[in-house]
């Protein structure tokens, strides 16, 4: 076993009683790995959408100031009455950070399956990965091609697993076709080739020309500007043309799901020989799947009684879904790391960077396009 230092540098967020959040860097004890389970030095770790929803919850980010615990830097931000409300759970607690990564096994247990992955460079998932090093079991590692860059690994899980997770959904539910909102993110242009490649009709939903110009780069058949003056009228001719019945929603508050589940109604009520007054028997469902606005979801019943608005989340997905269809799933990542699911980054920052108040603000921004790597 590889000799690891006393000492672990990890990101934690703690909600305070008194109604402040503090986002910080703490020198934690090394864990020692049980039989089963790997010690894997942190490479590289993406910072998600899904990450700052822990990170940074319902605080107030412009209001952050940086602060100095124990002589490591991080940040206070106040915390709105109900924000407080809403992060009641988690007051005290003193949480880390990081839903996956990429990284070096250094060390492992004794079970042969831990001791198989030492010198190897892994993906993994499993929370706490905004650190040095992250003590983890080995089934929740995935072993990489020699010759993967830290950068390729780093986003192994949450955006490719997702957008293969939205295909298998589509199968499993027998839907033909998808609509996909904010789909010029990372996870919308892996959705895009994917679709290409099995010939799974996509309606994609952007907010910008330049968004359009984007996705129609890379192969994307259907792009749609959700800020065009006849943007429904386009969205309800594509889910006709389509059959696209199917929908995940990212962005999860204001209109947006409303107006796929109304378009959804209006390209279904064109194929009915006779009116009903509880609209078309056609099933709609959109899964909002982020939360990339905190607002409420608005919704125009104007779609009928035969639809739904839910959550998905890739980790009771895969639960459902079982071990056979999540095999295929990661052997396809494996095999496509470099091209249909590369990921790129915008910025690439140390733990350190991570914690100042600029750079947080900056990355919890979400803006398209912009993502950030930590490089620990």
């Amino acid at each position: 076993m590889t000799d690891l230092p006393a000492t672990n540098r990890t990101m934690l967020t703690e909600v305070k009683p008194e109604g402040v959040l503090e986002l910080y860097l703490a020198d934690l004890p090394m864990p020692t790995p049980k039989d089963h389970e790997v010690v894997v030095k942190v490479q590289a770790t993406p910072i998600n959408p899904s990450d700052l929803g822990l990170m940074v919850g319902a605080a107030d980010v412009t209001s952050a100031r940086a602060i100095e615990r124990d002589g490591l830097p991080g940040i206070s931000m106040n915390v709105p009455e109900a924000g407080m409300r809403f992060m009641a759970g988690r007051i005290g607690q003193a949480l880390p950070i990081g839903n996956e990564g990429c990284g070096l096994v250094v060390a492992a247990g004794a079970a042969p399956e831990a001791q198989a992955l030492i010198g190897k460079t892994v993906a993994l998932i499993g929370g706490e990965i905004y650190a040095q090093y992250r003590c983890l079991a080995a089934q929740m590692c995935m072993p990489l091609p020699d010759g993967t860059s830290p950068e390729d690994g780093a986003s192994c899980f949450v955006n490719p697993l997702t957008s293969l997770g939205f295909v298998e959904t589509m199968k499993l539910e027998g839907y033909k076709a998808i609509v996909h909102a904010a789909a010029a993110s990372n996870l919308g242009q892996m959705l895009v080739k994917i679709c290409k490649a099995d010939g799974i009709p996509l309606v994609n939903i952007v907010r910008s020309e330049e968004q359009v110009a984007l996705l129609k780069g890379i192969g994307a058949d259907i792009v749609l500007n959700s800020n065009d003056e006849d943007f429904v009228e386009k969205l309800t001719a594509a889910i006709a043309e389509t059959e696209a019945f199917l929908g995940f929603d990212p962005i999860g508050g204001g209109k947006l799901s409303g107006q796929i589940l109304g378009a959804m109604e209006a390209a279904a009520v064109r194929r009915m020989s006779a009116y009903s007054r509880y609209g078309s028997d056609q099933m709609k469902q959109v899964y909002i799947y982020g939360a990339l606005d905190v607002g409420p979801t608005i919704l125009n019943r104007n779609f009928g009684l035969t639809w739904s608005l839910s959550g998905w989340l890739l980790t009771p997905f895969m639960a459902k879904a079982g071990p056979e269809i999540v095999g295929r799933m990661r052997a396809r990542v494996a095999a496509e790391l470099t091209t249909t699911f590369k990921s790129h980054y915008s910025h690439q920052v140390s733990l350190e960077q991570a914690v100042d108040v600029a750079t947080l603000q900056a990355y919890n921004a979400k803006r398209t396009g912009e993502k950030y790597l930590i490089r620990p």
